[in-house]
């Protein structure tokens, strides 16, 4: 699952950062543009470079690799099911914590709909240089489209933002804690140095997260005195993008979250990355390889952080070569390792990537229907009825 930063504001269903892309003054939009696919462009294939680095690093030898890849092809097509299934339940998970959370702000989207644009921005966030914007932007404009008010959007979208972050950190708390314990009873040191550090920015990120959920009405406060003093050094007409941005983010402070309603959208968030987490372990199952049990969650937690950079959409390369690598590390032979990684990349990038793009299309056809005027609708049905 690839993560999101948006802004709220803006009318009529555009995104914040659609809006934004258009400013006023300074460097013409073109030259701006210019340089700015030109930067994600080289990001993008910086971070496939590092990935491929590490990967080459890892193998050593032709041979390895060829193994692999065999190891990959002669995968048990019930475990190939059961990663799948896994996946999609991920998938599920977050669409449940749109729908969730979009009722909190007073929407209410049925979960087929929520499916499919969970399906369509899993693929953009994957594909497209340019993230977080682009995806969490897609998300805005369905939720406007569905009847969600600019202040509702941009709320589900920073909450949920802010609810995987500690979900994230909970999963890689957990596996940190999880090899240290190990590490200790096996009769090594249970409390390295890197240890004690990944657990502490754990612990940092949870709790960090988790007061922003709780006190969100200081964190939007700030924003928008932020917003209205950077409109008033600008000089801007009272009706511009930074007035309506200001004005968006005092109508989220107005949004109730209650401390059992964060409990159950932290929940769901980790739900989607632990659904995911048993999508790699079927991955060990349909190569025939043994799950190292003693990393296997600190491996996938820190690729998971890793692959969140914004280097390269959907960590691509990324996470393929740090997960390797970590377990590797923590005792998994280095062609089983890469072999089940493989295979969950196959089902957790490149499939849902597949899926995606169609399910795009889908809410796209979806879309330019319900625009087209009520008459054109009705010649059409008496045309094929």
């Amino acid at each position: 699952m690839a993560e999101d930063r948006p802004t709220a504001g803006g009318q009529g269903g555009s995104s914040p950062q659609a809006s934004t892309a258009g400013g006023q003054g300074g460097s013409s939009p073109q030259n701006s543009t210019a340089a700015r696919t030109a930067g994600e462009l080289l990001r993008y294939g910086l971070g496939v470079a590092i990935g491929l680095v590490v990967l080459v690093l890892l193998f050593g030898r032709r041979g390895e690799f060829v193994a692999a890849v065999r190891q990959v092809s002669d995968a048990r097509p019930g475990w190939v099911a059961a990663a799948i299934g896994a996946e999609a339940l991920s998938l599920l998970a977050y669409a449940r914590l749109q729908q969730h959370v979009l009722r909190l702000a007073g929407t209410m989207v049925p979960m087929p709909g929520l499916f499919l644009v969970t399906l369509a921005n899993d693929a953009i966030a994957s594909t497209v240089p340019g993230e977080p914007a682009v995806s969490s932007g897609y998300r805005y404009r369905y939720y406007r489209r569905r009847g969600a008010s600019a202040a509702g959007a941009g709320w589900t979208v920073f909450t949920i933002l802010v609810a995987q972050a500690v979900g994230m950190s909970l999963v890689l708390l957990t596996g940190v804690v999880a090899a240290l314990a190990a590490s200790a009873a096996a009769g090594g040191a249970g409390a390295s140095p890197v240890g004690i550090g990944v657990t502490a920015l754990g612990l940092l990120v949870v709790v960090g997260a988790g007061a922003v959920l709780v006190r969100r009405d200081l964190v939007l406060s700030l924003a928008s005195r932020l917003a209205g003093r950077l409109r008033r050094r600008a000089g801007r007409r009272p009706g511009g993008l930074l007035a309506r941005i200001e004005a968006t983010l005092a109508r989220m402070r107005d949004i109730p979250l209650s401390p059992r309603s964060t409990a159950h959208v932290i929940v769901l968030a980790t739900a989607v990355w632990g659904c995911d987490f048993l999508c790699l372990l079927c991955g060990f199952g349909a190569v025939h390889a043994a799950v190292p049990w003693r990393g296997v969650l600190l491996a996938y937690g820190a690729a998971q952080v890793a692959g969140s950079l914004p280097i390269v959409p959907g960590g691509l390369g990324i996470v393929e070569g740090s997960l390797a690598v970590i377990l590797v590390g923590y005792g998994a032979s280095r062609v089983p390792a890469v072999s089940a990684v493989v295979a969950y990349r196959i089902v957790n990038y490149w499939l849902a990537i597949a899926v995606g793009w169609i399910s795009v299309a889908m809410l796209a056809l979806q879309h330019r229907r319900r625009r087209r005027p009520a008459s054109d609708r009705a010649v059409e049905a008496d045309v094929t009825g």
